[in-house]
């Protein structure tokens, strides 16, 4: 077995496509398919269940997927190993992310690496839990901080220690900002600005459909936003109140806005993901290491 046909087997059960595999591989699909199908011939066993729309693994492809796993890992470990005593560890490590205040815990970690590797740079990218992943399943983005709900089955995660409170922003000269907290009779007659998380796809997962229940339908959502900024720019034209996330409004560039948390408190909870087999450049290793360090053992 060669390891770089180790490489595409896992690129296939990574992607669990094999026209996704050659894309991400750079090869053609007749190519990507020959080299799997010598490799079932050198193994005796059939490793994939090939379907119009979907390439699995069949149990032998699973024990592979496992050993190849560790074999690749193994090499990379050791070339990394060697290099590192001749080279500077450096690179690019790209992160998508929706709009959060837990994003300090992964800049703490960004600049505790910059300082001890300076030729580490990191690339941000944000937006909502739709475009960060289509980001990461094409393989533009190493890492995504994602706010739930997420489907998770197709990543590994480490949990955020800390979760994002729902409210509502509105002007200072709302009559709604006299109160410290907004109830559910509150919202009810008010034209709304709502985060994509309460569309009808994310509602009952994220708890919006228990918050407002038989009124969800009733609201007047007068627009919808996926990155709070535009939502606040709204706000302060007079357009309505939006509901957001609390600590994202910079006070400084939006002195005229502020924010009241909802009653009963509606919680959301995030997760930093990243592929499943997923292979790291040195860098990028690096960063999860740490990662699992400070936000698994605090």
């Amino acid at each position: 077995m060669e390891l770089r046909v180790l490489k595409y087997f896992l690129a296939v059960a990574r992607e669990g496509s094999i026209t996704a595999a050659a894309n991400s591989l750079h090869l053609t699909q007749p190519t990507l398919s020959r080299q799997l199908q010598e490799l079932e011939k050198e193994l005796g066993q059939k490793l994939l269940i090939r379907s119009k729309y979907k390439t699995g693994l069949t149990p032998e492809g699973m024990i592979l997927r496992k050993r190849a796993t560790e074999i690749v890992e193994l090499v990379e470990k050791t070339e990394s190993e060697f290099n590192s005593l001749n080279e500077t560890i450096g690179g690019d490590i790209y992160i998508g992310c929706g709009e959060t205040d837990s994003m300090k815990y992964i800049a703490q970690i960004m600049k505790d690496l910059q300082d001890e590797y300076s030729d580490i740079k990191f690339h941000i990218y944000s937006g909502n839990a739709e475009d960060v992943t289509e980001k990461l399943d094409k393989g533009l983005l190493d890492f995504g901080v994602l706010i739930q709900p997420i489907d998770l089955s197709k990543y590994d995660y480490i949990t955020m220690p800390e979760k994002d409170v729902w409210g509502v922003i509105m002007r200072k000269d709302s009559p709604l900002a006299e109160k410290k907290e907004i109830t559910l009779p509150d919202l009810i007659d008010k034209p709304i600005i709502a985060s994509r998380q309460m569309s009808k796809k994310y509602s009952a997962d994220s708890g919006f459909l228990d918050w407002f229940g038989k009124e969800f339908d009733n609201l007047n959502i007068v627009a919808t936003y996926n990155l709070v900024y535009n939502a606040a720019i709204m706000v302060q034209a007079g357009m309505g109140v939006a509901i957001t996330l609390d600590k994202l409004i910079n006070p400084t560039n939006h002195p005229n806005i502020c924010f009241r948390p909802l009653r009963p408190k509606l919680e959301s909870g995030l997760d930093i993901v990243w592929k499943r087999y997923q292979m790291f450049s040195p860098a990028a290793k690096i960063f999860l290491n740490r990662l699992h360090a400070k936000l698994e053992n605090g």
